[in-house]
């Protein structure tokens, strides 16, 4: 029964990730049950580790929905997220591999290709992109506790940032952050890594305001 909850865990998340399960979507748990082969219980027993994570909340004779937050809600998360990630930032300067580095430059390298060939076209395809510099960073922090909280904080607001990327200009600018983030990681400079990290994940009010009327 675990490997089933797992894997209804793991659909559900998948959707969030790629976006096919947007906030305030419905998560249909009879679609799960014939999508995967499972009874009931492994999808409820999913959903609810899933609403303890904060992932999802479930409305009373409507179901289990995608997390939607409301603009007080978002600030209080991106502001947790951008000290998270700063301090991924901040632990990756100390504790830089050569294993890891290598890893940064290639996904530095490949947010910059992008930029270069494509400037503001195919935006999901770049997010992907950017998901996958931030994850290297969290991994170089070398701190399984806090890529786990990363991970979690950051899909109640995947959908957001993925809808920054469709903004004129914003991928260009994503990439030259990512580039210096890097290069103060590989220089070994801890303090200033931490803070351009946190810079480049938040978002002032209004853009935040505008995100959440776009996905609304």
């Amino acid at each position: 029964m675990a490997g089933q909850t797992e894997t209804i865990v793991a659909a559900i998340l998948g959707a969030i990730e790629t976006g096919s399960l947007r906030p305030g979507g419905l998560i249909d748990e009879q679609e799960l049950i014939e999508a995967h082969d499972v009874s009931r219980t492994p999808v409820r027993e999913a959903l609810i580790q899933l609403e303890t994570a904060g992932l999802i909340r479930r409305l009373p004779r409507k179901g289990a929905v995608v997390f939607k937050p409301s603009l007080e809600e978002f600030l209080a998360i991106l502001e947790v997220h951008a000290k998270l990630e700063g301090q991924a930032a901040g632990l990756a300067a100390r504790r830089l591999s050569a294993a890891h580095a290598s890893a940064l430059e290639a996904a530095v390298a490949a947010c910059e290709d992008h930029a270069a060939r494509l400037g503001d076209a195919e935006p999901d395809r770049y997010y992907q992109l950017n998901m996958d510099f931030h994850r290297v960073v969290a991994e170089a922090a070398g701190n399984p506790f806090l890529l786990e909280m990363i991970k979690t904080n950051a899909r109640k607001l995947m959908a957001y940032y993925r809808a920054r990327y469709h903004y004129a200009g914003a991928i260009g600018a994503s990439a030259r952050d990512h580039r210096a983030i890097a290069a103060l990681i590989v220089a070994r400079r801890s303090d200033e890594a931490e803070a351009a990290m946190a810079r480049h994940v938040q978002f002032d009010q209004v853009t935040a305001m505008d995100l959440l009327a776009v996905l609304g």
